[in-house]
């Protein structure tokens, strides 16, 4: 019998007042797949990320994480179920040190042999264990986009929600985020990436989701994605070359 997917999204409608952004989303996630989320600004990439960890209500749908039904959860509910998020624009607590902002959110609920802790965040990122005593507010960007991968691996989650990874950082930045993500694919993790660097992302990434107007418009692997051209010019206006 085909393992279920770890996280599935079916015909998900969501709301902002009267103004709807999501018309049916339907999306799934392997367990240790890499996957991504792109699609041109205000296409609803970010308010998928907030319908999943149910900061946004769904008011149609289902969501399911290891097959039970997480829609209608609070967001902390969803977070203990195993769903690690870094979010847009990074949102590290300013008044805690580095240690404090990891310290806060550590907890191995599944019991993991080799679980993420303050060590392990630290070997990964040698940068945030020199700025050990530092507050989040005296961190530059890339150490802030660190600090918040840190702080949502030492939830030990089953999948991991990066939304806008590499969004202002400068390129060794970027590199260094790509390596680490390319390292927790290794471990199999199960990732769900927003972003704009494409290649990045056709590189890296199992699978692809293209969001358009809040519906799913294309999905496929890097391999699909790279034999049709179009496909990103038609709905991201970047050239697939």
């Amino acid at each position: 019998m085909a393992e279920r997917p770890l996280l599935e999204l079916h015909g998900v409608e969501t709301f902002y007042g009267a103004s709807q952004a999501l018309f049916g989303v339907d999306l799934a996630i392997e367990p240790g797949e890499f996957a991504t989320l792109m699609g041109r600004n205000g296409m609803g990439k970010t308010t998928t990320v907030h319908s999943i960890m149910g900061l946004t209500p769904i008011a149609a749908g289902r969501i399911l994480f290891k097959g039970e039904e997480i829609h209608g959860l609070e967001p902390h509910r969803i977070a203990r179920a195993g769903i690690g998020l870094a979010p847009e624009g990074r949102q590290v607590f300013p008044t805690l040190s580095v240690r404090e902002n990891l310290e806060a959110t550590g907890a191995n609920r599944f019991a993991r042999e080799r679980p993420w802790i303050l060590e392990r965040i630290y070997a990964m990122f040698p940068e945030l264990e020199a700025r050990d005593k530092n507050l989040g507010s005296q961190l530059s960007g890339g150490e802030q986009q660190m600090l918040a991968i840190g702080r949502a691996l030492m939830t030990n989650p089953e999948l991991l929600i990066l939304d806008e990874a590499t969004e202002g950082l400068a390129p060794l930045v970027r590199q260094e985020i790509w390596a680490c993500l390319e390292r927790l694919k290794d471990e199999g993790l199960a990732i769900l990436v927003i972003d704009k660097n494409v290649n990045d992302l056709m590189r890296v990434a199992d699978r692809h989701f293209i969001i358009e107007k809040g519906r799913i418009g294309w999905a496929g692997d890097s391999a699909a994605l790279a034999a049709d051209t179009t496909i990103l010019d038609r709905y991201m206006g970047v050239s697939g070359g």
